[in-house]
């Protein structure tokens, strides 16, 4: 992995963030931290696949932590976490894969095809599953963190 691959990875991914955020009319303000999750994300996914993990399992972690850094942001501008979200995932999408399963099919390897669709599905699973788990666990150590200050709160009261 050269230094220069990552930089590379890293301006693209900002940008394909960005762009999709200023397609989808993002607040103004928060354009930069929307490619920022994006970078975020693909840079774990990027790593993770260049030190020999599966693209899908890959995808999960690169999703989990986009979830948890939309979170974060949301709270802070107090928006809507979506916003964050759908510019982040972009990168991990995997359009290529779905274009390779189709372009196989339709020249009638249907083997190739199904390989490549398989992935594609896979990887999409992933992205979704590492969303939802962020965004369960978050849930839960905001609620554990709300208990704890009505507790410190009802002490006190005494």
């Amino acid at each position: 992995m050269h230094t220069m691959d990552i930089i590379i990875q890293l301006i693209v991914s900002f940008f394909a963030t960005a762009g999709i955020a200023i397609i989808f009319n993002v607040p103004r303000k928060t354009l930069l931290h929307c490619g920022l999750v994006g970078v975020i994300g693909w840079i774990i996914y990027y790593i993770l696949t260049e030190q020999g993990m599966d693209v899908v399992k890959a995808s999960f972690f690169g999703s989990f932590v986009i979830a948890i850094v939309a979170h974060l942001y949301a709270r802070r501008f107090k928006i809507p976490m979506i916003i964050f979200i759908v510019g982040g995932i972009i990168p991990l999408v995997p359009g290529g894969m779905a274009y390779n399963a189709m372009r196989n099919v339709v020249e009638d390897d249907y083997l190739q095809g199904l390989q490549y669709g398989l992935k594609a599905f896979l990887i999409t699973g992933a992205i979704v599953i590492g969303l939802v788990f962020a965004e369960v666990i978050i849930q839960l150590i905001f609620r554990s963190v709300r208990s704890s200050k009505v507790k410190f709160q009802k002490v006190y009261k005494k």
